[in-house]
């Protein structure tokens, strides 16, 4: 049977049982081990490094180009062994800008935003203003933004049921403006609920 110091000690813990002046150094040990090397050893042109912290962040969750880029940069990685890297995993499919930005469009419609919130969402993921554009008015030309509209015009209007009709308009043109509808829409979906 081993003991709990050995396992602890085989597996990169450190057990604490040295004085005040040794805890520096061990915290440095730990630290190296759990990072696989010493961060001296730190290359940000290894393209290979680049590699792996990229397919761990794509195994995490779903990123865009720009979006990958941005955090590959931000792990201290050279920006042309991150455009190597990017490249490489577009040549192979593992990166594809314009799925991802059609998943995050259905992401922003289940939240019931509207067309300018779900640009600025697609922004904010890296994806790049003009592929953005097109995403949104190919889902705005299916009505799908209109829907989503009535889906928060319907929400407002039974969480403010018995309020006061200024009170309630109110809200939902605050909701809407936060969301990014556009306003003759809103005042389309408004007028028919709210004036009934």
């Amino acid at each position: 049977m081993i003991s709990a110091e050995t396992f602890l000690q085989g597996h990169c813990v450190v057990v604490d049982d040295s004085t005040d002046e040794d805890t520096h150094e061990d915290s440095h040990r730990v630290n190296r081990n759990r990072r696989g090397s010493s961060s001296d050893d730190f290359d940000p042109r290894d393209v290979d490094a680049c590699r792996e912290a990229a397919l761990r962040l794509l195994d995490a969750a779903p990123r865009s180009c720009g979006g990958l880029r941005q955090r590959l940069v931000g792990k201290g990685y050279d920006e042309r062994a991150v455009d190597a890297v990017i490249k490489r995993l577009l040549e192979l499919k593992l990166l594809d800008d314009r799925a991802y930005a059609e998943s995050a469009v259905r992401y922003c419609l289940n939240r019931l935003m509207g067309e300018r919130g779900a640009v600025m969402e697609l922004r904010r993921k890296g994806i790049n203003s003009t592929l953005a554009s097109r995403v949104v008015d190919e889902a705005a030309h299916q009505g799908l933004f209109e829907e989503s509209a009535w889906g928060l015009g319907r929400r407002i209007y039974r969480k403010t049921q018995g309020l006061d009709r200024q009170v309630r308009l109110r809200r939902f043109w605050a909701a809407g403006g936060r969301k990014g509808h556009d306003p003759e829409t809103l005042r389309r979906v408004a007028h028919e609920l709210m004036d009934e």
